[in-house]
């Protein structure tokens, strides 16, 4: 018989600890992708993010952002799109949470360049992923839901990795 509960993307896989770092999984209530399609819609810049008590918006490129949290009201000037079961969220924390993830995203991570609440499109591995500083200790990541198991094993090979030249 198929078992057709819902389930988180890396529900078998996380957490996982090595060294100083943790990985954990987010399983928000929502996702819902935002497109402003005449610019008039109050969307992050490049790079913000918006925190309100409701959730957090991402800016994830051009025109386009990524609500997490229960759906916001409509823009006007923006279409919204339930985008919940396609993420994976993942949170990377600790003191070698930065040294980490320079061993797999191109991004600059020097906190005084990429400061908490920023947040960044770029590579994770071969995988697409969209990253947001939470603290100066810790990295909310974003994939797609069909990438977790990858993105999971390419985070926990480099912490092991990172936690044995501590070692």
């Amino acid at each position: 018989m198929t078992d057709l509960t819902a389930r988180a993307p890396a529900a078998d896989l996380l957490p996982a600890t090595h060294g100083r770092c943790s990985l954990s999984e987010e399983w928000p209530d929502a996702i819902t992708a935002l497109t402003a399609w005449d610019g008039s819609a109050a969307l992050p810049g490049p790079g913000e993010s918006v925190a309100t008590e409701t959730g957090l918006t991402l800016w994830s490129g051009r025109r386009q952002a990524l609500h997490i949290g229960p759906p916001p009201p409509p823009q006007p000037g923006a279409a919204q799109a339930d985008q919940t079961d396609g993420w994976c969220v993942m949170v990377l924390s600790g003191e070698d949470a930065a040294e980490v993830l320079a061993r797999l995203t191109p991004l600059d991570l020097n906190p005084a360049i990429f400061k908490p609440g920023r947040s960044a499109r770029s590579l994770l591995g071969h995988m697409n992923a969209l990253f947001h500083r939470i603290d100066e200790r810790s990295f909310r990541i974003l994939v797609f839901r069909s990438m977790a198991g990858s993105a999971v094993h390419e985070l926990t090979r480099a912490m092991r990795g990172v936690a044995a030249r501590r070692g």
